[in-house]
């Protein structure tokens, strides 16, 4: 038997002997968790095996050089282990919500040998802090840092990791019956990229389909801005949201950006059972691309049942990109969530997005992600699903021209 089989078994015991050690105890008085405070902090683990069919570039069969990777996306099976903490402390003056996980990536070798020299750790962090919650003025300070190999940038194709963290200070103010809230907010985020391949794809002309050259493309990003909502009515309001986005390139090599938006428009319930939000405002970029646009937003929500919702909605967003300055994304999206028995959750989300960029590039993405996912015990939730992600660009390069099949099923023990 090969390493790599025998590293991969014993990666796949020592999970199960994780994820069943729980089961064998009792949770403790008052719940699961160690109580810290008014609050509780809980251990977690998740267990997920993963089928994706293009999961990265990898050495072609045969080669011994672990530098000299495939020019191809190749499918690979994934085993994600994820142990965590999450941290709930409520309280009117204080109140600290946190959750993290890191996350092994071992990539098997059962499908595309070689792999698993691509093997890497992911985490997430997520903190959330807000004081004085039900006062005329609160103060809301937020945390997300991830590492991923699923980039937030438009431009960017597959075959990518990218560390991502942003921080935002909220600051809502409420005067008088808090019919009216103000939420002045200031926010910085970086986004840092690594490649997990050598090679550019197969018709890549461009940095942004050559992995190799993603960290050209490092960027930090500044906003300011303020949301407005004026209940007028008891179950209807007006919202308002304006902010100043200043986008730039650590490296150089893409044009840096400006954006101002800004849009309003209504929120609120036609009927006991719909809710609708309908928004619209304008973009513009003032510095590189120069450019502006409409945006808007169009959302229904339908409670079929007190456990089943239906939305549907369409949305216009100008947003900073690396390599263009700008693009303009029109996304029309569905989704559907249903709780069947109090344990059963049914779920499924799609959507598509027509992404425009400054210049002749277009790019149509294609989403559709469904599975359930079924509470065994309080502390037990097992889930399963199918992810496909479809991408068309006039743009060549195998790396931003792919599909992508993805099928998972995964464990979750939470003490």
């Amino acid at each position: 038997m090969t390493q790599p089989a025998n590293k991969w078994k014993a990666w796949f015991l020592l999970a199960i002997v994780v994820a069943a050690w729980p089961a064998s105890g009792q949770a403790p008085p008052g719940g699961n968790g160690l109580k810290v405070g008014d609050g509780r902090l809980h251990a977690t683990f998740d267990f997920e095996t993963r089928y994706d069919s293009a999961a990265g570039y990898f050495p072609p069969p045969g080669n011994t050089d672990p530098t000299v990777v495939s020019d191809q996306l190749s499918g690979e099976a994934l085993l994600h282990i994820r142990p965590g903490l999450r941290l709930e402390l409520p309280g009117k003056k204080v109140d600290v919500q946190l959750k993290g996980y890191a996350d092994y990536v071992h990539y098997t070798g059962l499908f595309t040998p070689g792999s698993t020299n691509t093997s890497h750790v992911q985490a997430l962090v997520d903190l959330n802090v807000a004081f004085n919650k039900e006062a005329q003025v609160g103060v809301e300070l937020v945390d997300t840092l991830q590492r991923s190999d699923r980039t937030r940038s438009a431009a960017i194709g597959a075959g990518v990791l990218s560390l991502y963290n942003e921080l935002k200070l909220r600051v809502p103010l409420r005067p008088g019956g808090g019919a009216l809230e103000v939420v002045p907010q200031l926010g910085w985020a970086l986004e840092r990229f690594h490649p997990m391949g050598a090679l550019a794809p197969i018709g890549c002309d461009g940095p942004e389909c050559d992995p190799a050259l993603v960290n050209r493309f490092d960027y930090d990003d500044l906003r300011v801005g303020v949301e407005g909502r004026w209940r007028f009515l008891p179950k209807t309001a007006v919202v308002a949201d304006v902010d100043l986005n200043l986008r730039t390139y650590s490296r150089g090599g893409s044009p840096n950006a400006l954006l101002l938006r800004g849009k309003a428009g209504l929120a609120g319930l036609v009927t006991p059972k719909i809710a609708v939000t309908a928004t619209l405002g304008w973009g513009q970029d003032f510095q590189g691309a120069s450019g502006g646009t409409l945006i808007s937003q169009v959302e229904g929500t339908y409670l079929v049942s007190p456990t089943t919702t239906v939305k549907a909605g369409y949305a216009r967003a100008l947003e900073p990109v690396a390599a263009f300055g700008q693009f303009r994304d029109d996304r029309g999206y569905l989704e559907g969530q249903a709780l069947l028995g109090g344990r059963l959750t049914l779920r499924a989300t799609t959507a598509m997005d027509f992404l425009r960029f400054e210049g002749d590039r277009r790019d149509t993405l294609f989403k559709l992600d469904v599975g359930p996912q079924y509470q065994f015990e309080k502390w037990l939730v097992g889930g399963a699903g199918y992810l496909l992600n479809t991408r068309t660009s006039t743009a060549p390069g195998t790396g931003i021209n792919y599909s992508r099949h993805e099928g998972y099923v995964r464990m979750t023990v939470t003490y």
